[in-house]
């Protein structure tokens, strides 16, 4: 499972949480980033498509490898653009996408309580801009990331088992 979104909707606590749940490997997609992506985003200054296509094969491949073995896997990845996900899927044809949603505001005040992260708020805008949500013919589901991370994990379960 790829548990997607922007900035600040929690992706990392709820796919770690799952992962744990569901007794599976976990992994965050922002380890994978270059020092000098990370570096540009600590900048303010928002990725390009040619930044991402490194670090979405590498998240891919530790998909891929998970899947080959047989353990499943969980990993937070911000998977904004169809195009990402197809490059997941590429690596990983089973792959189902978590879409966790919630408003501007929320996420903003998420970010702004948000210490020793990269990301700053201000590129919040420019991954809602980028986003581009889950299309009917994509395997995966969109959940309300509102409640708490424990309620949202629940559903998310919920969701897996009816899969």
């Amino acid at each position: 499972m790829v548990v997607t979104g922007v900035a600040g909707i929690g992706k990392s606590t709820v796919a770690r949480l799952l992962a744990e749940r569901l007794g599976v490997p976990f992994a965050e997609g922002d380890d994978f980033h270059s020092p000098a992506d990370i570096a540009k985003m600590s900048a303010g200054t928002p990725l390009d498509d040619a930044d991402r296509q490194p670090w979405l094969e590498s998240i891919g491949r530790w998909l891929h490898e998970r899947d080959a073995a047989g353990t499943g896997a969980v990993v937070a990845c911000s998977a904004l653009k169809r195009g990402y996900r197809n490059t997941l899927r590429v690596a990983c044809p089973g792959a189902f996408f978590l879409h966790l949603t919630a408003d501007r505001e929320l996420l903003a005040d998420r970010l702004s309580r948000r210490t020793g992260h990269f990301m700053p708020t201000s590129l919040l805008d420019s991954q809602l801009a980028t986003l581009e949500p889950l299309e009917p013919d994509e395997r995966g589901a969109e959940l309300d990331a509102t409640p708490t991370a424990d309620t949202v994990v629940d559903m998310a379960a919920d969701l897996l088992l009816r899969q």
